[in-house]
């Protein structure tokens, strides 16, 4: 999918921590291996048991809109071809207390609302630094 910010717009910096959800084309969430807690945004220790040993969870990528922004001034002169666009805050199903951040595609900004279903599609991106190919995750809305 093209890049809805556009091919000029910054791509995410790489760590070990969000490589997986940046890189696998899969909605790929942190998961501890000691008590199955997922997290989002990851971080270097589980938040639910303290444990030090986490791996990934694929989810499904289908949740629900939670909150909605529509942009429709930009922030930036790369940005200015783009508004209005917007940004949602979506529950994942399968990760309950999870909320994920990403742009709307596919659908009129002002048409998004809060409590529309969505699914996580992905970017295509080129890291300029690496060299590494991203899927940065976005939402689709669904059943609208």
């Amino acid at each position: 999918m093209k890049r809805v910010l556009g091919e000029s717009w910054a791509v995410p910096s790489l760590d070990s921590h969000n490589r997986d959800f940046f890189t696998k084309g899969v909605l790929t969430l942190q998961r501890c291996t000691q008590c199955k807690h997922v997290q989002h945004p990851p971080e270097d220790v589980c938040e639910a048991c303290q444990g030090f040993e986490l791996d990934g969870f694929a989810s499904a990528g289908v949740g629900r809109i939670e909150s909605v922004a529509v942009v429709t001034q930009s922030v930036h002169p790369l940005l200015a071809d783009r508004v209005p666009y917007a940004i949602v805050l979506v529950s994942v199903e399968d990760a309950p207390g999870i909320l994920v951040a990403g742009n709307v595609v596919g659908s009129d900004a002002d048409a998004v609302r809060i409590g529309d279903r969505v699914r996580v599609v992905f970017e295509d991106a080129t890291d300029p630094r690496s060299g590494e190919k991203l899927a940065i995750p976005q939402w689709e809305v669904i059943d609208a």
